[in-house]
């Protein structure tokens, strides 16, 4: 089902779980500089699964230590590896968004240390996971959407969870933890279409405090 959730600012996805519509509208400026800034560092890619499939969504990351997956396996690591040299800083206005909405949502005192940068097209998709290569479940997960509107679909602790889906526009963030933090979550395949600013294309931002 997807609720009807337009005409309001805030609305639960599940107990823990806050949806923030527009909440980083008034920062979008800055976000997309600061995008710019990083992938001119390090470059978005499309990495392989542990099981040799090479994902459909390109990827890049900011902070101490960046999420990663090849045929070793799902890790965080402090270095890029398509450069051996260290990810770029985590930029300010990246930090600031991330930590407000998270307070906004009922978690004060989130400090993330990892952005992990999504970028997608018409026709790619990101299937139903757990975000757990994290060392502290107590700490919540915070997801900022730009461009491109899409369904996120938010499960329950297993894969075979009925999911509810909820869809997001340019500015809208999605915060979860506590009871929820390790439910399983996915973005339905990506209609095509246009955004004013970003054009065929989605930008999701997915902060994460991976270190101890």
């Amino acid at each position: 089902m997807i609720p009807d959730l337009f005409a309001e600012p805030r609305a639960a996805m599940a107990p823990g779980a806050v949806l923030l519509r527009g909440f980083a509208l008034p920062r979008e400026t800055a976000l997309r500089a600061a995008i710019d800034t990083v992938t001119a560092e390090a470059p978005f890619r499309h990495m392989t699964t542990p099981g040799g499939f090479t994902m459909s969504v390109a990827m890049t990351t900011c902070g101490e230590v960046g999420w990663v997956t090849d045929r070793k396996g799902y890790r965080y690591s402090p270095v890029d590896p398509l450069s051996g040299k260290p990810w770029p800083a985590m930029p300010a206005p990246f930090r600031a968004l991330a930590t407000e909405a998270a307070a906004a949502a009922g978690y004060p005192g989130f400090h993330p240390d990892s952005c992990l940068i999504n970028r997608y097209t018409p026709g790619t998709r990101l299937s139903l996971h757990q975000d757990q290569d994290e060392k502290d479940f107590s700490q919540p997960i915070v997801s900022v959407s730009l461009g491109l509107p899409a369904t996120f679909q938010f499960g329950g602790p297993r894969r075979t969870d009925p999911t509810v889906k909820f869809p997001l526009s340019h500015g809208d963030v999605a915060v979860w933890g506590g009871p929820s933090r390790l439910f399983f979550h996915g973005v339905a395949t990506l209609k095509d279409g246009a955004h004013p600013l970003l054009g065929r294309k989605r930008i999701n931002l997915t902060f994460r405090r991976a270190l101890e």
